[in-house]
């Protein structure tokens, strides 16, 4: 494959993850705008609806018993951790598009790290999106590394 090739699936891949990081960011702000109250009300209005309809509505019952349990911990938790998480990923974004090499190691050590807590969460899960998003993060660092190394040796991505 020609290095323009590798370079615009880089690029692509690489927006894909800040598109990402835009909805972390956006959900986390909006997550502590909302109060714990209105969340669960939102959530058992929603779920006792569906099980009105079908008692037997797999997705309503999870959906509420997340709701039982959440608290204002949980939700200070999922806040901070999707604004920050997303702000994190955004500035690695901006740095690997823009080429600056301190954004290669970094975006390393970040997604390896990241890389590491979905697949710790798998353990307890077992949601197959943690797979999923895994190997999207190894194929971008991959990427990256292929990047960095040509940026090394002055040579163009593209």
């Amino acid at each position: 494959m020609q290095e323009k090739s590798i370079h615009q699936i880089f690029v692509v891949s690489v927006l894909f993850k800040g598109a990402h990081a835009l909805f972390e960011i956006v959900g986390g702000a909006a997550l502590y705008l909302v109060s714990t109250e209105a969340i669960v009300r939102a959530i058992n209005r929603w779920g006792y609806g569906e099980l009105a309809e079908d008692r037997s509505d797999w997705v309503a019952e999870h959906v509420l018993e997340f709701g039982r349990t959440f608290s204002v911990e949980a939700h200070n938790f999922y806040a901070f951790y999707l604004l920050s998480h997303g702000l994190v990923k955004a500035v690695l974004v901006y740095g690997l598009l823009k080429e600056k090499l301190w954004s290669y190691p970094a975006s390393f050590v970040v997604f390896g790290a990241f890389i590491a807590y979905q697949l710790y969460r798998y353990t307890y899960t077992h949601e197959f999106g943690l797979i999923l998003l895994t190997l999207f993060d190894l194929f971008v660092i991959y990427l990256a590394v292929h990047e960095y190394r040509l940026l090394r040796k002055h040579l163009p991505t593209h």
